[in-house]
This record gives C-alpha cells, sequence and structure tokens, in this order.
C-alpha cells in the first residue's frame, strides 16, 4: 500500500485546518479558530522532507494572499523540487463570501497550476472530487516511480 505526504500550507486564515477536515471527514464545519501551525521557517524543511504533494490554499478575497502564495510556491514546489503537477492550489471561499468563481488573474509560474475553487456551502463535493482526482494522481505518480526503480535494480 503507498502513503503520500501531501502538505496544505498557505497565508493564514486561508481554510487549511477546513478543508483539510473536511476532505478527511474529521469534524463538521464549524467557526473559525486560528491553527496553531508551523508559523517559524526553520521548521520548513523537515515538515518538506519526503512531500510527495503540496496544495496551496489561499483566500482569492483577500488581495495579500494573491502575493502571498507566490513565497508558499517558491519554497514549497520550486525549492523542493517538485513537478507543477505535483501541486494543486485552492481558492478557498470562506462562508458568506458569495464565492465568485470568477477567472482569477495569477501572475507566472502559478497560471500554470492546476486551480480549484472551494466553497463548503455551495458545493461541498466539488473539492472533495478535485481533490480525489489529485490524489490519484500523486499516487499513479508514485506507483509508476516506484516502477521504474524496481526495473532498474532488476536490470
Amino acid at each position: 500500500m503507498l502513503k503520500a505526504k501531501i502538505l496544505f500550507v498557505g497565508p493564514c486564515e486561508s481554510g487549511k485546518t477546513v478543508l483539510a477536515n473536511f476532505l478527511t471527514e474529521s469534524s463538521d464545519i464549524t467557526e473559525y479558530n486560528p491553527t496553531q501551525g508551523v508559523r517559524f521557517e526553520s521548521c520548513w524543511p523537515a515538515l518538506m522532507k519526503d512531500a510527495h504533494g503540496v496544495v496551496i490554499i489561499f483566500n482569492p478575497d483577500i488581495p495579500s494572499h494573491r502575493k502571498e502564495i507566490e513565497m508558499w510556491y517558491s519554497c514549497f514546489v520550486q525549492q523542493q523540487l517538485l513537478q507543477d503537477t505535483q501541486c494543486l492550489l485552492i481558492a478557498h471561499h470562506k462562508p458568506g463570501s458569495g464565492g465568485d468563481k470568477g477567472k482569477l488573474s495569477l501572475s507566472p509560474p502559478l497560471n500554470k497550476l492546476k486551480l480549484v475553487h472551494s466553497n463548503l456551502e455551495d458545493d461541498p463535493e466539488e473539492i472533495r472530487m478535485e481533490f480525489i482526482k489529485y490524489l490519484k494522481s500523486i499516487i499513479n505518480s508514485m506507483s509508476e516511480s516506484r516502477d521504474r526503480e524496481e526495473m532498474s535494480i532488476i536490470t
């Protein structure tokens, strides 16, 4: 059985914990309580070690988040030499925000990433299905990599 390590990263108050809880079905959606995550960059290398994928979550209604996600992409995807296919960008719309799914203008290289909109109030199953597709692609990639490694040992 393959185990995938997927990191959920992004700016404060973007919805990382709510989405992680929803996708893992570990709790109901409740009001916002700040998560005491790893806010210290000195800890990031330990977190990133052996990661198979990165989900960058941001609130598109907060203009500073669009700029901040460039840093998250640089640190967690580019510097770790992950492929863009190993990254999923989620524009998480908070309840009551209206969830405008209009075209977001993101700067390169973010505009090349798979972008999905999340609104747990209006269409919770859409984000679940998108995440499952993403997870399947990560597992397929891991399986292919393992197969190549096994073939190189055999030959």
